[in-house]
Formats: C-alpha cells, structure tokens, sequence
C-alpha cells in the first residue's frame, strides 16, 4: 500500500485514533454516503469495505496519502482521507519493441500499442541486438477529476451481503441513498449515482436536529453533526451506551451483564444513544434466567442487568433509545415493558409446558431429528455418544453410570420449545429441565456444559461427569464425520470440526487425561457398525465391548476380518477405518500445533512425535514435544540431527538405486572398522534404554539415551566409507545407517523436524 500513514477504518471497538487534520498545502477529501438505515451488521464491513476500495483505486492511480479513517453509522458511511496531493504525479513508461531490422507489420503494431510514430521512439542496443524503445509520458491529472471517476466506481461496487434495487434503474445498494457528500479541498467532486448528485449538504439527527447541514471538512463535518445530535464515532457511541448503562444501574444497586455482541450491534441502531432502565414484570421471574436474558437480547436488544451480591438476574433492563424525550424517557420505558410483556410471555408459555415433559420421555423422540444423512439421526448418535461416555468414563475415573445418563439426555432438550425458540439455549435449558425432573446435580451439568468450550476464551469442563461427556459428545462428531469423508476444506468447515478438536484437546490437556486417539475412533466404528450388523459378528471381528479400553485396539481391528459372507462390507471398513485413521490424525495433530503455538512449542516436532505412528496419546505426545524440543535445543540434539539426516539421505539414495531397503540387522560378524563396531554397540545399548525409558514416560531420560549416540555417529562419518568397493561391506553399512534411522525413529520422526 504505497502510502506514508495509514489508519486502519475506525467503526467499532475501545481503540482511540489521533484526530484528522488536514496536513499543511495537502488537501484532504470527505465522502458520506447517507442512505435510509442500514442493518447494524453490516455497517462495520461496508466501511471497511468502502475504505478498501477508495483506498485501492488512488493507489492503483498512483495518489499518495498519509491518513484515512472509516465510519459507520445507523444512516451513514464517511471516508476521510488527508493528505492526498492536488494532482497525479506525471510518469514515464517505458515500452519495448521489436527489432529495428523485424517486419514491417510487426513494426507498426508496436507503434498502434503505444500510441506514438516511429520518429517518437528511440532506438537502444543490447546483448541481443538494436531495438525501438517507446517512451510514453503521461501528465498528471487534477486529484479532483480522478475522485470523480474513481469514487463512483467504488460505492456501485461495494459488496453488500444482501442488496435492494429502487427508482428507475438498475442500481443496486443495501438501502436507497438519500445523498452524497464528495469535497476535496473543500470543493465539490462532482458525480452521480441512481439520480442522486454528490454535493457538499449532510443531514443531523432525523428527529433532533433542524433543516440541511452544509459541510466543506471532515474537521467542521463532523462538528457540526454532533451540534446536530449524531455521534459519527461508533466506537465513541459504543462507550457511550455501556458508560450511561453502567451508571443508571450503580444508581439501583445493580449492575451490567457484560454482552460485547450486544454493544457492537447496538451502537448500530442508534446516532445519539439514550439509555433508559425498565423494569420486567414479576410474574416472569421464575423463568430461567438465561431464557429471560436471551429473549430480550435477540428480540429486545436490551441489556440484562443483575445483583452483584447475589449474582442473580434483577427483574430490570437497559434499552437504548435514539432520542431525547422531554418526559425524561417514560413513555419509552413504558412502551418497551409493553412489548417486553409479549415477548416473555411467549418464553413462559414455552417454559411452562416444556416442564410438563420429562427429559427421558423426550428422547425416543430425537430419532425424528436427522443428525447427518450419512451418520443418521440423533438419536442414533445418542446412543453411541452414551456407551463412548461410559468408556470414557472408566478411563478418566468418573461415574459410569451417570456419565451414561447425562450423555443419554443431553440431547433431548432439542425437542423442547424453549429450545426451538432460542436455539442457542440448548443444553442451558436442558440443566433446568434435568433438574425438574430430580436428576442429580452432577448430571444436570453435564447437560449444560457440554457444548463446551464454544471458543477460546470459554472455560473448559472440570467435573469429571461432564467430561466424559463432553469429550464423548466431540469425539464422536470428529471421528463419525472423518469416518463418512466429510472432513474440513481449507476454505470451509461446515460442521465445526476445527472447534470441536481445539475443544476436545483444551480439556484432554487441561485435564491431563489419557485417552488414545485410535481408541477414540475405533469405539465409533464399533458403534456405528453395531447399528448396522449383527452383534456377533461385530464381536467376532472386533471383539466384545470391554475390548475399547485396549489402547491397542486398532491394531487389532485391522488384522482381524469379518465373516467370508461381507467380505465387501469387510473390505469396505478396513479401507475407511485405515484412510480415516490416517486423516483425522493428521487433522488433531494440525489442531495441536494451533493449541500448542502460544506456548512457544514448534509445530514440526509436533508433526515429529506424531510421525513415529506410535503416540495418540496427547498429554505424552506433549511431554515427549517439550523433551524433544529441550534436547534440540542442545549441542548434542543439534549434531546427532545433522547426523540422522546424513545416514536418511544416503540410505534413501542407496536405497534407490538398489531398487531394496537395507532395514534388516547388520552382521556383527561383517564390521571391520572400530567406529562401527562401537557405533553398532551404542546403537543396541540406546535402542534397549530408550525402549525402557519411553515405556516408563521418562522423555528426559531417553533424550539423554539419544545424545550418547552423537560421539560414535559423529567418529563413524569421519572414519568409515559407507559406499565401499566390497559389496557385502557397503551392505552391512548401509543396514547400519538403518538401524542409526531406527532408532531416532523410537524417539521422533526427525525428518520431518525443520531447520
């Protein structure tokens, strides 16, 4: 972006920029855009968007700046740019041609092209011969013509997410436009768009202020808008809003629930916000509080206050108003509780007789709900959610048997009203349902918590019963999607499958739980399989079901068959469990790197420790990283590496040309030289301690194994040739280099650690 400063569109957040001013003898340019109202989603993007497109065409144009800010509002988007030149800069483009012996035709194709006769262009030599060089100079034009070109071209190509067409003609914009402020210098940029002329007149507050606003810069524009009751500053409006609704609740003793999404979306709706504080009907307060809370949120906007002491929703609101009425607001008030009144009695009314049902009689109803065509409906998926949490459960020492109710339950609160209302109360509503019906608390919250954690900054489950359900909740949404080829692109993730992985691995880590990851994708396909074939044969293929808590199970699974009689239906599992292993691997290793970057771990060794095909173990996996990465950090770690590459290398090209692997053991009997001897002794004494020293989770201990090794590979490369004239030499050699390979493999896939 060929400019000197440049701020980024200011339409939302804390941050504060410094004020415009116009730089001394630089002319500045305001652009409003003031239309009827626009969503308050779509405001922020639009400015960022007019910005972009402004901001690209001055610079494709070759328009210096040194400062642009972007705003957002209820009725309006400004532009204002600072520092722009008053005219282009000339420029001079050079322009190579043919050879000035080439054909005649070709001659006076290059001068058609570049717009000029021979006698204008020079003859130049180089390396290849003499050629005609056209020099095409350009004046520069006034910046006020090339705004007049350029800016309607940017506001017909903003890309509004839903557009509307008005008037006569074909031009299409998120909401009819009522006028257009263009000044440069203070002067008009004159242009047209769907019958409106740009000009230098604005308008204030549609209520508050009086008559047409005539504006020359940003500087007495957006002065003279707050004189007419428009903040132009959506940021500024925003704290506004939380400060006003901060203070009328300390006045009643009460306090703000932050809502950081409300706040955004509401200083959208209003150009001079007025908080008012209502009050909701006390025949409402028994309704849970967070139905109350998100009903007046996504119909209302209001914000819900509440009792510091106590924590509990207060039976009062805050409503932002776009106006200062002369009655103080009570009219306002009034009509909001009003309408409020209808609202929440729609909640209550779905509150009410969802309690008349319980959880349990709901869920033979979720087999009319289909979760995935291809992994059937939820209530299938219940069922195989209740027997991974109960496996889950035996593992991370939570009670089975609760952890098998709450994971039988958790999904039946989709059948209920309030949920079918506000979807994002589900597992919310169903704690309050769970607890009507006189479950027992721990299962009640595992019915909550475990969509958790929705993002980031959410907290993760800690009681034990809610994790297994929540990790069985995950897992089987990451391994069944996996298994039926509906893996994440990388331009969509329609099923939430990066989330549901970050979750999982933020509460196996967090934990320090030890679940195996084949473990956790073979109890799927049991499951899944089960529904479909009968158990015997299940069974038979894979064992009974106390068989999911052998960490080794996926091995076992894919050496065994099923009956001659599906052979196809065999030949078909094998090929999903093994292509499905692989890539959901490789998706939760990608997905550990992401959770492991803000701790500084490196995303190769990851790769590394996942590529010994060994460790789906994600707390070891972990442990073995931040050992792998300390000893890297040595002098030992750092040479036994240059090591290992040259032994993989030669073995791969060796290997090569043989067209065979040298992996079987060197003879013994065969090493001539000391260093290999020695070499071959360290080898077999580390390949045992390390063994040893892994199987015990002593990562340290089998790094110091790994660096005793870099002496005898360091002495063997200065001493031996391993491409000797002796054939049974150079073979025993090269199986030598294999079993150095080998064993840095117990350790890490160290070809795939970078640098």
């Amino acid at each position: 972006m060929p400019t000197a400063l440049r701020s980024s569109a200011h339409v939302g957040g804390r941050g504060v920029l410094s004020p415009l001013r116009p730089t001394q003898g630089m002319p500045d340019l305001l652009l409003e855009l003031f239309s009827e109202e626009i969503p308050a989603r779509m405001q922020a993007q639009g400015a960022k968007d007019l910005e972009r497109l402004v901001v690209g065409a001055l610079s494709d144009r070759g328009l210096m700046f040194e400062g642009v800010r972007g705003f957002a509002g209820p009725r309006r988007l400004t532009l204002a740019i600072s520092g722009l030149p008053p005219k282009q800069p000339d420029v001079s483009e050079e322009k190579k041609g043919p050879r000035i012996n080439a054909p005649e035709k070709a001659i006076e194709g290059f001068l058609k092209s570049a717009g000029l006769t021979l006698a204008q262009c020079e003859k130049r030599a180089d390396p290849k011969g003499d050629f005609y060089v056209a020099v095409i100079r350009r004046k520069g034009r006034a910046t006020s013509a090339v705004l007049a070109e350029i800016l309607p071209e940017a506001i017909q190509k903003l890309p509004w997410p839903k557009s509307m067409r008005w008037g006569d003609g074909s031009f299409r914009w998120v909401r009819p436009l009522h006028s257009i402020v263009a000044t440069f210098d203070g002067d008009v940029v004159p242009f047209d768009i769907a019958g409106v002329s740009s000009g230098n007149v604005t308008h204030g507050h549609r209520f508050l202020s009086q008559g047409p606003i005539a504006v020359r810069h940003f500087e007495d524009y957006e002065a003279k808008l707050r004189a007419a009751h428009v903040i132009l500053d959506g940021a500024e409006r925003r704290e506004t809003i939380l400060h006003e609704a901060k203070q009328k609740a300390f006045a009643l003793g009460l306090e703000v629930i932050d809502d950081e999404g409300l706040a955004n979306e509401v200083m959208g709706l209003a150009e001079w916000p007025v908080v008012l504080i209502g009050e909701i009907d006390a025949a409402f307060m028994d309704v849970p509080p967070e139905v109350l809370q998100t009903s007046m949120r996504t119909h209302q906007k209001y914000f819900a206050l509440r009792d510091p002491k106590t924590g509990k929703l207060a039976n009062r609101f805050a409503v932002v108003a776009n106006m200062i009425a002369q009655d103080g607001g009570k009219a306002i008030v009034a009509g909001n509780e009003r309408v409020l009144r209808a609202r929440l009695s729609d909640a209550k009314f779905f509150w009410d007789q969802d309690k008349k049902h319980t959880l349990e009689s709901r869920v033979a109803d979720l087999k009319d709900i289909v979760f995935h065509a291809k992994l059937g409906t939820q209530l299938e998926r219940v069922e195989r959610i209740e027997d991974l949490a109960g496996e889950i459960a035996k593992i991370i020492g939570a009670d089975v048997e609760k952890s098998k109710r709450a994971a039988r339950l958790a999904k039946a609160d989709l059948t209920t009203g309030v949920v079918g209302e506000f979807p994002e109360l589900q597992g919310i509503a169903g704690r309050y349902y769970a607890l009507n019906d006189g479950e027992p608390p721990e299962i009640a919250d595992a019915i909550r918590d475990h969509y958790k954690p929705l993002g980031p900054s959410d907290q993760v489950p800690a009681a034990k019963v809610s994790v297994a359900v929540t990790l069985a909740d995950k897992f089987d949404t990451l391994c069944g999607f996996f298994f039926v080829g509906e893996k994440p692109t990388g331009s969509g993730d329609p099923f939430a499958l990066r989330r549901s992985a970050l979750g999982a691995i933020r509460i196996v880590l967090s934990q320090q739980l030890r679940l195996d990851l084949r473990m956790m994708l073979v109890a799927f396909v049991y499951k899944f399989y089960g529904e479909r074939w009968p158990r015997e044969e299940i069974e038979s293929a894979f064992g009974p079901p106390e068989v999911l808590t052998d960490l080794d199970v996926g091995d076992t699974i894919l050496g065994q068959t099923l009956d001659q009689s599906n052979r196809r239906a065999r030949e078909e599992l094998k090929k999903n469990v093994i292509s499905s292993e692989a890539t959901f691997i490789d998706f939760v290793s990608d997905r550990l790197k992401v959770a492991l970057r803000e701790k500084g771990v490196r995303h190769d060794l990851v790769d590394a420790v996942f590529g010994t095909g060994k460790e789906r173990d994600l707390v070891r996996l972990v442990r073995r990283v931040e050992a792998l990465q300390a000893f890297l950090k040595t002098d030992d770690g750092a040479n036994l590496l240059v090591g290992y590459r040259r032994a993989a290398n030669i073995l791969k090209i060796e290997e090569k040309k043989d067209k065979r692997e040298y992996r079987e053991a060197p003879d013994t009997a065969a090493l001539a030289q000391a260093e290999e001897k020695a070499l071959q002794g360290a080898l077999l004494s580390a390949q045992e301690a390390i063994a040893k020293l892994l199987a015990k989770e002593d990562f340290a201990g089998a790094m110091s194994e790994m660096a005793k090794l870099r002496a005898p590979v360091d002495r063997f490369f200065d001493k031996v040739t391993v491409n000797a004239d002796d054939k049974t030499l150079r073979e025993n050699r090269l199986k030598l280099l294999a079993q150095i390979v080998a064993t840095a493999h117990q350790v890490a896939d160290f070809s795939k650690v970078e640098g």
